[in-house]
């Protein structure tokens, strides 16, 4: 017999961690804050070690019906255009890695997990507000006790607070644009691939990618902005602005700009690598856990990855085993996530011809878990 288990957070770590706890039998409930999901965001850049995750899942010839497959991973100058890097990916991902890169709207992934997710087990408009070991208590004043409790409620998480006090996530410096233009109203080179233009200095850049099928084209950037701390994915920006800020950039890039006709600005928040994750019967994953800048995109791929190693922690476990099978699930990702935490900070991952193999070449299916209590040590 399963466990129950209760999922703070309905995004992508929390959706996924349902579909795979759920597959091995436990009763899982995701309680999320929002009333309704929406398509809000704009991309996710799935590298081969999530999709190889979510295929297992049964998930990836859904997301294969609406993502962009990239045919190559480029690094370029920002002024002179030289290529300092390109790995091939699309067909050879797949041979190499046993998945390709699949580029997609956040909106069209969060509603492929949704739907291997069975309705009565999603709880929308069901705000966390504290955890005490099992029992999970709402904004409505109710509660409910679980044999888990997963905190996948992101980088503000509830669950986190609860289990290890307040803190606050501390603001880099840098803000970020997010922008989705056509394909067919931009000419320029590489629009099947992901293309990093580096800048001046490591913290402005240029990252562009097709999705939907490739028929758009996803702009993110990034430069430093000490005056601006606004966090939120739909805050709107200036398109002048934009166009101004990376108007030395090659040419390709002011096409690229000049075809942008609404743009978002948020501000990029990190934290160090935490410690500990887990107490008692509550452990976190994703950005609750390991918030990181998006300069590796390994967020969403990190919590994907999360979700099947705690699922695989948890296999047969009963109640009295949850704190060793979370320390366990804990001790297998703590030094990767940390590792891509900082490497996302220190932004400088593959701008020359680096090795991509330890991130793409993870199994989260196949990845040692941590030791058993009575061996670990």
């Amino acid at each position: 017999m399963g466990l129950e288990i209760g999922i703070c957070g309905g995004g992508v770590g929390g959706l996924t961690a349902a579909i795979a706890l759920a597959k091995d039998g436990h009763a899982v409930t995701v309680h999320e804050q929002a009333r309704a999901f929406a398509r809000i965001g704009a991309d996710v850049n799935l590298t081969p070690n999530a999709v190889h995750a979510l295929d297992r899942l049964g998930v990836g010839e859904t997301l294969r019906e609406t993502a962009a497959r990239p045919r190559f991973r480029i690094s370029r100058t920002w002024d002179s255009g030289e290529e300092t890097s390109r790995l091939p990916m699309g067909d050879e991902a797949e041979r190499k890695y046993g998945a390709p890169q699949l580029t997609i709207h956040r909106g069209d992934l969060l509603r492929a997990l949704e739907a291997r997710v069975p309705q009565s087990s999603i709880r929308l408009g069901h705000r966390v507000t504290a955890v005490s070991d099992g029992t999970v208590t709402f904004a409505d004043g109710s509660s409910e006790r679980f044999d888990v409790v997963i905190g996948a409620d992101g980088i503000h998480s509830a669950v986190r607070a609860s289990l290890f006090g307040e803190d606050h996530p501390r603001f880099t410096g840098l803000v970020s644009y997010r922008a989705v233009v056509p394909r067919d109203a931009v000419a320029a080179e590489n629009l099947d691939s992901f293309t990093k233009w580096w800048g001046p200095r490591p913290d402005v850049q240029v990252v562009v990618f097709p999705l939907t099928r490739g028929e758009e084209i996803f702009i993110f950037a990034t430069t430093p902005q000490d005056d601006w701390r606004e966090e939120s994915w739909t805050l709107p920006g200036d398109v002048a602005e934009l166009r101004a800020v990376y108007a030395d950039f090659h040419p390709e890039v002011g096409a690229l700009l000049g075809a942008v006709a609404s743009v978002t600005k948020s501000a990029l928040y990190v934290r160090d690598p935490m410690p500990r994750w887990s107490s008692g019967h509550a452990t976190l994953l994703g950005d609750a856990a390991h918030p990181m800048v998006p300069f590796m995109a390994q967020g969403a791929c990190m919590a994907i990855e999360d979700a099947v190693v705690l699922s695989r922690a948890l296999a047969g476990a009963t109640r009295a085993d949850v704190p060793d099978a979370l320390r366990r699930y804990e001790d297998a990702r703590r030094d990767r996530t940390a590792r891509v935490q900082l490497g996302s900070l220190a932004n400088d991952w593959m701008k020359g011809q680096g090795n991509a193999d330890w991130v793409y070449g993870y199994d989260a299916w196949a990845a040692p878990l941590g030791a058993p209590a009575e061996t670990a040590g």
